[in-house]
């Protein structure tokens, strides 16, 4: 989930290249920040139990936020499924959202913002991997908080302080902790030496090999080394990537030697990372963006996004492969607050560079 800092003329370029046609009156169009292949595969569907007509803009998140900026009230935008709630939040902010009706926000069994203005659609977590032939999970703490005791694993640590999920993770233990405590822990974690890493694939692969014990991760990166799967969000294809990206996905694993560990319920080092979807005020459409919502909170949409990309459903009953933790047992392992707030993002940025970690 890495952040991108692409203008909006940049992302009008980016839509014409992507071969994306003129959207016809009555086609129902989607400004997409998630996986391609994930996607299509729904649209499709949904396109032949409704027979609407659906037209597809892909983007990383803030370039579709600054595509429809530039948009504004000409946009042809009806819906805005996002890869982070921070993208959301902000397209909440600019007033681009119009407020979802209660029969859409009961749907999710969790993660509903209070302001009721998008709805989550799937769900990751942050979890702490290891390497099983070395760590016993028994002797891991019960909270992400005592993680900087293992003085025992200095220099056996892997983090990825760069990276955008463990910047939301640091977010939510200043929202929920305090700042002092956060700059306290990232203290303490900088006393075990941790390796740094700029994304999670390398250093779950160092993880695998020996390199090092233990690592802040999110979960769907060790299943993705195991048993195969995307990344979840829309990614541009440069020239000269294709050979690149087969590489790091390689084959799956199965027998690699890391594991997921899991904190105590509610503590913030489980926390869940939430997509999400939200209606346009520009969307001339209102009845069927809602039903394409509507779709999205089906037994197909959610068991596809969980065998495609590993991730988790936010409705229940829905089944998962039987290498994922069961919906009702990770659910209630993130802490509960205002998933909004993980869009305060600048003064964790301060705070990291403050202490030399960015």
């Amino acid at each position: 989930m890495k952040r991108f800092l692409g203008s909006g003329l940049v992302f009008l370029l980016l839509l014409t290249s992507i071969g994306c046609q003129q959207s016809e009156q009555d086609e129902l169009v989607v400004y997409n920040g998630r996986n391609e292949a994930l996607v299509d595969t729904l649209v499709k569907e949904f396109e032949k139990k409704t027979d609407i007509p659906v037209s597809v803009r892909y983007g990383t998140d803030p370039q579709l936020l600054s595509a429809l900026k530039e948009e504004g009230d000409q946009s042809p935008a009806d819906v805005f499924w996002a890869n982070t709630t921070g993208a959301l939040t902000q397209a909440r902010s600019a007033g681009m959202l119009t407020k979802l009706p209660d029969s859409l926000l009961s749907m999710p069994g969790s993660f509903v913002p209070e302001s009721g203005m998008w709805a989550p659609v799937t769900a990751r977590f942050r979890v702490l991997a290891y390497n099983s032939d070395e760590i016993n999970p028994d002797d891991l703490p019960s909270s992400v908080l005592d993680l900087p005791d293992l003085d025992q694993y200095e220099g056996r640590v892997g983090w990825t302080p760069p990276y955008s999920s463990f910047q939301d993770f640091v977010t939510a233990l200043r929202v929920l902790h305090g700042p002092d405590t956060t700059r306290t822990w990232l203290n303490g974690m900088q006393d075990l030496n941790p390796k740094g890493y700029s994304s999670n694939t390398p250093m779950i692969r160092a993880l695998a090999a020996g390199e090092i014990d233990i690592a802040l991760t999110n979960h769907y990166y060790v299943l993705r080394l195991k048993y195969g799967g995307a990344e979840g969000y829309y990614e541009e294809e440069e020239e000269g990537e294709e050979e690149e990206h087969e590489e790091e996905e390689g084959t799956p694993s199965p027998n690699a030697p890391v594991e997921t560990y899991h904190f105590q319920d509610g503590d913030v080092g489980n926390l869940a990372l939430v997509t999400g979807v939200g209606q346009l005020a520009t969307s001339d459409q209102p009845e069927d963006a809602r039903r394409f919502i509507r779709f999205l909170w089906s037994d197909t949409a959610q068991q596809l996004a969980a065998t495609q990309v590993n991730e988790y459903p936010v409705v229940e009953n829905v089944q998962v492969p039987e290498y994922m933790t069961p919906v009702k047992e990770v659910l209630p392992k993130s802490p509960t607050f205002d998933f909004e707030r993980l869009s305060d993002l600048d003064a964790t940025l301060k705070l990291l560079r403050e202490e030399g970690i960015l």
